[in-house]
């Protein structure tokens, strides 16, 4: 039970997400990494505030909170904007659990600072934690490009697991006139894509494709956002994109898109947005508590969190995992 020092703040875990990006971690080759073992991972952490360091202020024993994972300087002009996650210090961010300092997987968290603190209201910590990162990625991946989702434009969301989940449902939040395609290898998947707002769920493929280009008349979807990232989806994604649209690489796939004079679209944007910034999940909070997006959960005690692990490595995840270190 680590003590806080100044202006720090102890918290008590109430979920603790399992990501894809812990996988690499955990699978990543002996010396390629960055931290020295032990190692405690978990960077989509929420709970309750146990204690307040000397001079940390703003909340009290009890109060439940989730954690923005980048942790930047908070100095640089990026950081002074609450853009943490594009951080201008070198090394930075470094969040809790990604190889800085250890994460949520346990039943107590040191947080850094309060500025990383986002009240929960009702919401239940052991519920809400994955909105900080699977949450906030999919809110700030799709809210680049709600300017080109006016009525008669169609968003693809490649990827139906908890990334992609979320992302549906932020683009029927912020874009209702849009109309959102789901693509995905798995029928169970697509199944939970329509429940939660696709209008439409596609089997990955050329057949996709060519649902696809019928849908748009032959121009494409205005936004493809990647939840995969590898070469199929990526080759897929440039194959559906329009003219002056935006393709967005959300998946850690690690594959690259085709690019020549003809793919993609003529001047098609191409990004690769990384998590989002403090102000966004604010706003991803306030979706969440008016009930306009909520992720689908399956708990884990700690002591099954390998077993977690093993069935999010092997797709049996329907949303996301999230291990409950205190119950």
């Amino acid at each position: 039970m680590p003590e806080p020092g100044p202006g720090e703040v102890l918290l008590k875990i109430g979920g603790a997400g399992a990501c894809h990006s812990d996988l690499h971690l955990l699978e990543a080759p002996a010396g390629s990494t960055s931290f020295t073992l032990p190692f405690t991972l978990g960077h989509e952490n929420a709970g309750w505030v146990e204690q307040m360091g000397p001079g940390a202020t703003g909340f009290a024993p009890g109060d439940p909170v989730i954690v923005y994972g980048p942790w930047g300087c908070g100095l640089c002009m990026n950081c002074r904007q609450g853009m943490e996650n594009y951080c201008e210090t070198p090394g930075k961010p470094s969040p809790g659990g990604l190889g800085g300092t250890d994460g949520g997987m346990a039943e107590y968290l040191l947080v850094p600072s309060t500025r990383y603190l986002i009240p929960l209201g009702s919401l239940d910590p052991r519920e809400a934690a994955p909105l900080t990162d699977a949450g906030l990625t999919s809110y700030h991946a799709v809210k680049r490009s709600v300017h080109l989702l006016g009525p008669g434009s169609f968003a693809v969301v490649i990827g139906a697991g908890g990334l992609g989940q979320m992302a549906i449902q932020v683009l029927k939040a912020l874009c209702s006139a849009t109309t959102v395609v789901a693509v995905d290898t798995s029928p169970d998947k697509l199944e939970i894509a329509k429940t939660m707002g696709a209008d439409e769920g596609l089997i990955s493929g050329e057949v996709a494709v060519k649902r696809i280009k019928d849908m748009t008349r032959g121009r494409g979807a205005e936004v493809v956002l990647d939840f995969v990232g590898i070469d199929p989806t990526l080759t897929m994604a440039a194959q559906v994109s329009r003219v002056l649209g935006h393709l967005t690489i959300v998946g850690l796939g690690d594959a690259a898109v085709p690019v020549n004079f003809n793919s993609p679209a003529k001047e098609c944007s191409v990004a690769s947005p990384f998590w989002g910034s403090i102000p966004e999940l604010i706003e991803v909070i306030e979706l969440a508590q008016t009930g306009k997006i909520k992720m689908l959960v399956e708990h884990f005690t700690l002591d099954e969190a390998a077993h977690a692990y093993d069935r999010l490595h092997d797709g049996k995840i329907a949303g996301r995992a999230v291990v409950t270190p205190n119950g």
